[in-house]
């Protein structure tokens, strides 16, 4: 297979994703590809834990996917490298890498539910990255299916243009299969040899002569609108051919004008060799795309590169994986050029050089390894020691940085201590290691009381990461209960003065500095600004000054929380010729911080989770109550189907044990999903509560 896969030329290449709602089918439909692609030789089932793509113990027990998994395919005449990810928001970071990377995805939907709020946020991230897009309607036997109403919700909640291209034959128990409108011919699966067996014939199926006829009408009518020379035919009534609207269709996927449409049911093995033909036909190859854009570090300049083998290599870094066998692997889309074996990348986010072990082909865990990599490919390194999530590799003599993700700041957090001494080793290395793979998980040691904090978006995020370390790192540790990480800000502009002088026998120490803070819109951060005149404070000192600043700013003044928010602009001072140190200076820049903040308002902002909660009707009443005495905002409610869908807007902090609450308001009928929203200031009543209880030394008593 080794040799075999060296071959495949540009066009013959596909990089594609499989994104959705949680419990769409994503991995299933995965394991159906695998199978058809003869990848896999028995069937994945995830209820009974024997899938490929989920091969962590944990997504086995918990029937998730957590990690996006990459491997290797081939249908027809073409090589398919499938990324698979997670559909729950805790685990968003690998969605958002995963799509950085990839040319084409295929969105699976649940043709109950429709479009769900996780498929409202993976849709929006791929559209960030202009993925083009395949849409399949999954779960076409499940009771309470409904294709249109399905296509309909994609028309209005994903403000897409979606082309209807296959009509299913039945729904629900009588669900067979499809009918295919660009060929106008029926595919029906038959027997039980997991869908491998399909017949295709000519004859339209019973009572669906005219609804073929008006949607193989309105398909033809959207692809000639995409095209003018196929417009022109269309309106003078010309027979267009099928080439022509396939090839139409492809160009109008890839421009990202129309989304196809295709049916089926993964678990039941029907409608996926359809969808492997869409994804060969319609989804770009690194061909297509031509070329990827990036900047020059040395000359700030844009730089472009042609996606193909002959060109300078450039390769870029979209997941660190920390495996038992080999070590740390580093997943790299190779944008261009090639990538040998033993060679040397030029980490130019970095500014270091690599040493490149070996390149692994990567299929979901096993792998098999290669000499070399070329555009178009997706392949694991080994050996890579500083590489991280969203660093660009490439050719020295040639440098480019590639665009870099972005991903979402941790809103909860829980203190972890080791259990004995000789955990206490292990557990810094492999809290180092976690959060080299996952950029959404972050670790920090509060001074105050020697904790060690580790921070994510989700309690099911954390939860994981410490199962992890049991499990892969046999490191044992207690746990706190998870904290809303709250932040610290200043509502209005103020000075400050920090002057640290202090005279002992022989030199003394001696640092004075004013400062101005002005408050900063949400979620800009922080900014230093120096507008020092004449040389009142030399410039090496500067930073002594913002180092200070920052470590207070990290410690908190109000409740020991992070500051953010802010603007300081250091604006004058003094210094003495001998006592003069940047350790003075820095307890300075500290102290200044300190007494202007205490003038400049000091509140507290907490994250607020964008929350939806579907419930049977007769308990609607009862959820919105409860969300009500959570401080919510109810942003509104839907009906789909049987089932009322309540949005809202709630502080993290008042949902801790939401899930059992939940469950038991409405005898377990109801289920509910959260993702971070932005961060809002708490209300004061509240941060009396917290003073009044806090322990924290740094308590401001005049705000």
């Amino acid at each position: 297979m080794a040799q075999e896969s060296r071959i495949y030329p540009l066009d013959k290449i596909r990089n594609i994703g499989i994104i959705a709602h949680i419990d769409a089918g994503k991995t299933t439909t995965t394991e159906r590809i695998l199978f058809y692609t003869g990848k896999s030789y028995k069937i994945g089932d995830i209820d009974e834990g024997t899938t490929v793509m989920d091969w962590m113990d944990q997504e086995k027990e918990r029937g998730i996917t957590i990690v996006s998994a990459a491997t290797t395919a081939f249908w027809k005449d073409c090589r398919i490298n499938i990324i698979d990810t997670p559909g729950h928001v805790d685990f968003t970071a690998e969605v958002e890498r995963s799509l950085r990377v990839l040319d084409g995805a295929i969105t699976v939907l649940d043709a109950e539910e429709g479009v769900q709020s996780q498929s409202e946020t993976v849709w929006r991230q791929a559209d960030k990255y202009k993925v083009p897009r395949i849409c399949f309607v999954n779960k076409m036997d499940k009771i309470g299916a409904d294709f249109l109403k399905t296509v309909k919700s994609i028309e209005d909640r994903l403000g897409a243009n979606p082309i209807i291209m296959v009509l299913p034959i039945g729904s629900e128990q009588e669900y067979k299969g499809i009918f295919d409108l660009l060929n106008m011919k029926s595919i029906v699966w038959t027997g039980e040899e997991l869908g491998a067996k399909f017949e295709v014939n000519d004859e339209i199926p019973d009572g669906m002569k005219d609804e073929i006829e008006d949607y193989r009408h309105k398909m033809i009518e959207k692809i000639a609108e995409t095209d003018d020379v196929l417009l022109e035919k269309y309106l003078n009534n010309q027979e267009i051919t099928v080439e022509e609207l396939k090839k139409a269709l492809r160009a109008a996927v890839i421009s990202y004008k129309l989304v196809p449409i295709y049916a089926g049911s993964s678990l039941r093995n029907k409608g996926v060799q359809p969808l492997l033909d869409a994804v060969i036909e319609y989804l770009p190859s690194p061909m297509d795309l031509k070329e990827v854009k990036g900047i020059n570090p040395k000359t700030e300049a844009e730089e472009v590169r042609k996606l193909i083998p002959e060109e300078n290599f450039t390769g870029f870094a979209f997941k660190v994986q920390v495996d038992p066998h080999v070590g740390k692997l580093t997943y790299i889309r190779v944008y261009s050029g090639k990538l040998t074996a033993g060679s040397y990348a030029y980490n130019s986010t970095k500014d270091i050089k690599e040493r490149v072990g070996r390149l692994l082909m990567m299929h979901a865990n096993q792998r098999e390894e290669i000499k070399e990599s070329y555009a178009g490919e997706i392949v694991a390194v080994v050996g890579l020691k500083d590489t991280v999530t969203g660093d660009t590799l490439c050719d020295e003599t040639k440098p480019i940085i590639l665009e870099k993700i972005s991903f979402p700041e941790p809103v909860i957090s829980l203190a972890i201590e080791p259990k004995t001494k000789s955990d206490q080793e292990k557990l810094g290395y492999a809290l180092k290691r976690l959060m080299e793979e996952d950029p959404t998980f972050s670790v920090k040691t509060n001074h105050e009381t020697g904790q060690t904090i580790i921070s994510g978006i989700g309690e099911l995020q954390l939860e994981v990461m410490v199962e992890r370390m049991k499990r892969e790192f046999n490191v044992l540790a207690n746990v706190g209960a998870p904290q809303v990480a709250y932040k610290e800000t200043i509502t209005a502009q103020a000075n400050g003065e920090g002057k640290y002088i202090r005279q002992t026998g022989g030199r003394g120490q001696y640092g004075h500095c004013l400062i101005k803070v002005e408050p900063k819109p949400r979620g800009e951060g922080y900014e230093f600004v120096n507008s020092v005149k004449g040389g009142a404070i030399p410039s090496e000192f500067i930073t002594s000054i913002e180092k200070g600043i920052k470590e207070t700013m990290e410690n908190g003044v109000l409740l020991g929380y992070t500051m953010t928010d802010m603007k300081i602009t250091l604006y004058d001072g003094s210094y003495h010729e001998v006592d003069s140190s940047d350790i003075a200076f820095k307890i300075a820049g500290s102290m200044a911080l300190q007494s202007a903040t205490k003038k400049a308002t000091l509140t507290l902002i907490e994250p607020i989770m964008k929350v939806e909660v579907t419930t049977p009707e007769e308990f609607m009443g009862d959820v919105i109550g409860d969300l009500s005495s959570k401080r919510a905002q109810i942003l509104g409610t839907e009906e789909r189907g049987n089932a009322r869908i309540i949005l809202a807007q709630v502080p993290l902090a008042e949902l801790t044990g939401y899930a059992t609450s939940l469950r038991s308001m409405t005898q377990g009928r109801a289920t509910y999903y959260m993702e971070p929203s932005h961060y809002e200031e708490v209300p004061r009543n509240i941060i009396e509560q917290m003073l009044s209880k806090s322990t924290f030394t740094g308590r401001v008593s005049n705000t």
